[in-house]
């Protein structure tokens, strides 16, 4: 089939452009991170009216609210793209990291160092940013990429892969370094998943439905990257003031991304104080809260099911639960936590870490904000995504995340008696 072919041809040519870059030096890398930042400013014009046609055809669809800010660029967001290939540019080189290493009894060197996958495969929904995020980290780290984002933001995704492409090649490294995945349907993706051999790593970023598929029909090795059903539990002993800030911030900061809470769970000690108080503060916020009965006696709660419980909301709704102590409140992160980021706030010190040996998230919070658990924020300097699966990596997927490892053993005419 054309499609298959047209599939397989550009990872045949991602795999030659990957052997090129896992040559390149430190600065050769930098200076092509730093024209692509640049290009794509003065791109803009272009990138944006790209982006244009896909907002107007997503509005036209009727797609809710929160899937069109993922979609939508700005002067400002992409000025941010620009500054996270900057970014990039400025963090160390994980390639040539030696893991560990020394001189055997037999006297043969050993060194285990990090290099490049090769070539890396994302396949995403919506956010045309991740184009250049992930083009970004996998330049600096050594691997060529194919990006296959969703239809929806085609037309996004087509100029800005246009655009890092010119300057990937006016710098001297292949313009295949970065590639957009062709055809438009739903088989481009199965080609993709079974181009084992071709692609070395296959990076699912979106909502539970593309990740469920890509991890159980893919023969290449999936990294598997996270829907968010992130918890914050108000223990008995929490500072309600800190509490009632960090339930704000961790739903409402921004709420189409996969660290925004969606559950809240209050222990029944400080429920009578702190329940009204929150959920006043979640409605003045635009938040609907679908809670249990003890929720429910608040005014404009709306009774919650197990569904909501397990939902990634990704709007201004949010799941609440009154538990009776900290063992119901880990039995119910168990249940419904997708492994993602989970948050105790508490003054008792044997309850956080009691909940932090417990939990099995990604990452855990004490008197935090779920909206923390980013590469950024971790002072990785970026990321690929987060990992919610615990191998190879797990949590925000920085550079060194990107890459695996090989040993260097050197010898002297070592022979094995």
């Amino acid at each position: 089939m054309t499609i298959e072919r047209d599939v397989r041809a550009a990872a045949e040519r991602a795999g030659a452009a990957g052997r090129a870059l896992a040559l390149a030096t430190r600065a050769e890398k930098d200076a092509a991170l730093l024209a692509m930042a640049d290009a794509l400013l003065a791109g803009s014009p272009a990138v944006l009216a790209a982006n244009a046609e896909d907002v107007d055809r997503a509005e036209a669809g009727g797609a809710p609210a929160n899937i069109v800010d993922r979609l939508r660029l700005t002067d400002h967001r992409l000025a941010a793209m620009a500054q996270g290939l900057r970014d990039v540019a400025g963090l160390p080189d994980p390639v040539g990291e030696v893991v560990r290493g020394g001189t055997l009894a037999n006297g043969l060197e050993l060194r285990q160092v990090r290099v490049p996958f090769g070539v890396v495969a994302m396949i995403y929904e919506a956010r045309p940013n991740v184009t250049a995020d992930a083009a970004g980290i996998c330049l600096k780290s050594g691997n060529a990429v194919l990006l296959r984002g969703s239809s929806s933001a085609r037309s996004s995704n087509a100029a800005i892969v246009a655009v890092l492409r010119e300057a990937a090649a006016a710098s001297g490294l292949p313009a295949d370094v970065v590639q957009q995945v062709p055809g438009e349907d739903h088989e481009s993706v199965k080609v993709l998943m079974r181009a084992r051999g071709l692609v070395d790593v296959l990076i699912p970023r979106g909502g539970a439905g593309l990740i469920r598929s890509v991890v159980e029909e893919s023969s290449v090795p999936v990294i598997e990257t996270g829907v968010g059903n992130c918890h914050v539990y108000v223990d008995r002993a929490a500072d309600l003031d800190k509490a009632l800030a960090i339930v704000l911030n961790a739903k409402t900061h921004r709420t189409s991304v996969c660290n925004a809470a969606e559950s809240l769970l209050v222990h029944a000690e400080v429920a009578d104080a702190f329940v009204p108080r929150v959920v006043a503060a979640l409605q003045d916020a635009g938040v609907t809260v679908h809670g249990d009965a003890s929720f429910s006696r608040v005014d404009g709660v709306v009774h919650a099911t197990d569904d909501d419980y397990a939902e990634e909301y990704l709007s201004l709704d949010i799941s609440a639960r009154v538990v009776e102590s900290l063992d119901e409140a880990l039995d119910h992160i168990r249940r419904f936590s997708s492994r993602h980021t989970d948050a105790i706030v508490t003054e008792d010190l044997a309850a956080a870490r009691r909940f932090t040996a417990a939990v099995d998230a990604a990452a855990v919070l004490v008197n935090a904000s779920t909206r923390f658990t980013d590469g950024a924020e971790f002072g990785f300097g970026a990321e690929i995504g987060i990992s919610t699966q615990k191998l190879h990596a797990r949590g925000p997927m920085g550079l060194p995340e990107m890459t695996t490892t090989k040993y260097v053993v050197t010898g002297d005419g070592h022979t094995r008696p």
